[in-house]
């Protein structure tokens, strides 16, 4: 049996393929489109997944959406009503994507697919297609789930539980009220990209003070029983298209962040590789201070919120095992505490957790719940996107001129990979097939010495080409990731192989690994299994032997603004853009002074 899963129209489009319950292929559309969040029906990844398995849209059984149209269109016409004049324009441009595409969901499906009966095409509920996505490839037989994101059809958080291949849904909140919608009207005030800047919010925490947390609960509400409540008067995106806060949130916390400011605070200096200090350097020091205050504000509620529903939901079900789904559950700082600090021992987030990963619950839903066929799929990788054969790899570099070589085996490309790590120089690694979700996971990331102090501020400024303050991941051995994190019983802990956790990097090990330790003495570790991802564990392994540490600073493989990349062709302009210094597809290297 064959089952697609589809997500789309509103940011992250995805597809998902399954065969008799397990997954064959998953990616998102950007991926292949190249546009950054690309949110339009998923064609090309659609097209990915079937050339995966073999197969032409009229062999699947079912296609599964990920959420229900007309419910979501029901609460569209219901908000923009109620605030009507003011939201005029949400009116006016809601009904021009959905009579443009949103309303023909199913005839879009039929006409893409190869006219597919109508009784084919299933529609799950979105909270049911994240709580989904958690739970039915976890390794739990039963545990409580927890679902927050923006919104889905009207609900914007809920608390559930998963037996089997049964999910029942116990608890929900509903628009306007949603956590995800907080935390992103605090991201446009910061200045960033609603639906895009939000880990910048995170990052940008550490380096501020929870100085306005008591502000903070002004705008948002707890109630004993974990569910929380906006006060409406702060905010604006349930009736405008421009502002998702009003002018009283200003009076509240200043004026909004200017999105040019560039970011740096006097106590982590100023990056010599941007050049010498403005002349106004310590006014700025003090703005962007006050910013990251407010980042580090929002971000201390944001964490309670969680933890006040995850302890309530933990209280009502007794259960030890929670799967976190909903963009939220991206937010890695609030995952680790959720670990630490309330009653649940071990925690699941598959690594696409917001609106894509809505696609892969979709199709388990169908499959598993709907169908009633027994769970036999655990996701304990992230590995479902396309690979580069050396054949398209060969001939790309052959017909564009591009110097390069081609190493004989794994052990002299995983040693000269190693010299040129230690020798200072920053790697491009496209290796197998791409990640599913947000993180650079081994197979298509920027690798670099952690204990390079220099090396943050190297990636950030000249390859990355994006704020200084950003943190990097560390990608460890697993069965060595006690020695350098805190987290006791690492090899156990799901999100750390996707790098959904971020643990305090151990007090000792601050001055080896530098170039990862954040600002607060973290890192957000990816805990790497020989199993899962055999060359990657190769690599950092014959790197812990030439250095003594086993650890590798890992970055997604893009420039800023770009979806990570895909084709060699993707990779090399990337790699010839910015100032890495190596390149390596597969056993073919390409050296920066070759060209």
């Amino acid at each position: 049996m064959y089952i697609l899963g589809i997500s789309c129209y509103y940011h992250d489009a995805a597809a998902v393929l399954l065969h008799d319950g397990q997954v064959v292929a998953a990616a998102e559309e950007e991926r292949f489109s190249r546009i950054k969040h690309d949110f339009g029906f998923p064609k090309l990844a659609i097209k990915f997944c079937l050339e995966q398995a073999g197969i032409k849209g009229t062999d699947l059984d079912y296609v599964v959406y990920f959420e229900k149209p007309f419910r979501k269109l029901d609460r569209i016409l219901m908000m923009t009503f109620q605030t009507y004049p003011k939201s005029w324009k949400v009116f006016r441009e809601s009904m021009m994507t959905w009579t443009m595409d949103k309303m023909w969901v199913a005839s879009t499906i039929q006409s893409e697919l190869g006219d597919i009966p109508k009784e084919k095409i299933l529609f799950s509920e979105h909270h049911l297609s994240h709580a989904a996505s958690a739970f039915l490839c976890s390794p739990f037989d039963e545990a409580a789930i927890l679902t927050v994101d923006g919104v889905g059809e009207w609900v914007t958080g809920t608390c559930g539980v998963g037996r089997g291949n049964e999910i029942k849904l116990l608890r929900q909140m509903e628009f306007p009220h949603s956590l995800g919608l907080l935390y992103s009207a605090f991201t446009a005030f910061l200045g960033f990209e609603v639906n895009e800047g939000e880990y910048k919010v995170m990052g940008m925490a550490p380096y501020g003070q929870p100085r306005y947390v008591d502000k903070v609960w002004k705008v948002v509400r707890q109630n004993s029983d974990g569910s929380f409540a906006l006060d409406m008067d702060y905010f604006s995106f349930h009736y405008s298209t421009d502002r998702t806060f009003t002018r009283r949130f200003e009076s509240l916390f200043g004026e909004p962040r200017p999105t040019k400011l560039n970011f740096f605070t006097e106590g982590t200096g100023f990056p010599k590789y941007f050049g010498d200090p403005p002349s106004n350097y310590r006014e700025l020091c003090k703005l962007n201070q006050h910013y990251a205050d407010i980042a580090a504000s929002i971000q201390k509620v944001t964490e309670e919120l969680l933890l006040g529903m995850a302890r309530n939901l933990q209280k009502q079900t007794g259960l030890k095992q929670l799967c976190i789904a909903g963009g939220v559950g991206l937010n890695s700082v609030a995952n680790s505490r959720i670990l630490r600090e309330t009653e649940f021992e071990q925690l699941y987030v598959q690594p696409a957790a917001g609106d894509g990963g809505g696609a892969l619950g979709a199709a388990l839903w169908a499959y598993n719940t709907l169908l009633g066929h027994p769970r036999t799929f655990t996701m304990k990788h992230a590995y479902w996107g396309s690979a580069n054969s050396e054949g398209e790899i060969s001939d790309f570099l052959v017909q564009n001129n591009i110097p390069h070589h081609r190493l004989k085996n794994e052990d002299e490309l995983v040693d000269t990979v190693v010299d040129r790590l230690t020798n200072a120089k920053v790697v491009g690694w496209s290796q197998g097939r791409f990640e599913w979700g947000p993180r650079a996971l081994g197979s298509r990331s920027i690798l670099a010495d952690p204990r390079n102090p220099e090396m943050k501020d190297i990636v950030n400024s000249k390859i990355k080409f994006r704020e200084p303050y950003r943190p990097f991941a560390p990608s460890v051995l697993a069965e060595s990731a006690e020695k350098y994190f805190e987290l006791p019983h690492a090899t156990l802990h799901y999100p750390a192989r996707f790098m959904l956790y971020v643990v305090p990097v151990v007090p000792s090990q601050h001055s080896t690994l530098p170039a990862i330790t954040h600002v607060d003495g973290t890192g957000r570790l990816q805990t790497v299994f020989k199993e899962q991802s055999p060359r990657y564990y190769k690599l950092i392994e014959r790197f812990g032997q030439a250095t003594g540490v086993p650890v590798v600073m890992n970055t997604s493989f893009n420039l800023k603004g770009e979806p990570v990349v895909t084709t060699p062709a993707n990779a090399f302009h990337t790699f010839k853009t910015s100032e890495m210094d190596t390149l390596v597809l597969e056993n073919f290297i390409v050296e920066k002074s070759d060209l």
